[in-house]
């Protein structure tokens, strides 16, 4: 019994491989299809590609230099809308930044020339006494 109990567990490992290797595979024709350079990530792949989606959509709609204010409005209503309050989003080709954030609410990315700090952070409500 204690050889097909690893024999199992090698093909459950190699089948878990194969599969991570598809979705890092996947992640990765995502970006370069959105010529996106990820710079740092707390963020479930999901809304990764939401946000990488969503800029390329927005800086195509934008006729000659980017509106860089337009974009973190329409990128910071859209994950208010679809994933609750209280994100942020910083753009722009230079700036720095230091943020305290939710845990899997982050990513800084880098799509063409403009950088792009999408953030999320927690709401608490006010006590009014």
């Amino acid at each position: 019994m204690e050889g097909v109990e690893l024999e199992l567990e090698r093909r459950s490992k190699f089948l878990n491989s194969l599969i991570q290797k598809k979705k890092a595979k996947e992640q990765q024709d995502q970006k370069d299809e959105f010529n996106v350079r990820v710079r740092a990530s707390d963020m479930p792949l999901a809304l990764q590609n939401r946000a990488f989606s969503l800029s390329r959509e927005l800086l195509n709609a934008m006729p000659g230099k980017p509106d860089n204010k337009r974009l973190a409005l329409a990128l910071k209503k859209d994950f208010d809308s679809a994933y609750g309050p209280a994100w942020h989003c910083i753009v722009g080709t230079s700036f720095g930044s230091y943020v305290t954030h939710s845990i899997g609410g982050f990513i800084y990315f880098q799509i063409d020339k403009i950088y792009i700090l999408l953030f999320k952070t927690a709401v608490e409500p006010l006590d009014h006494q």
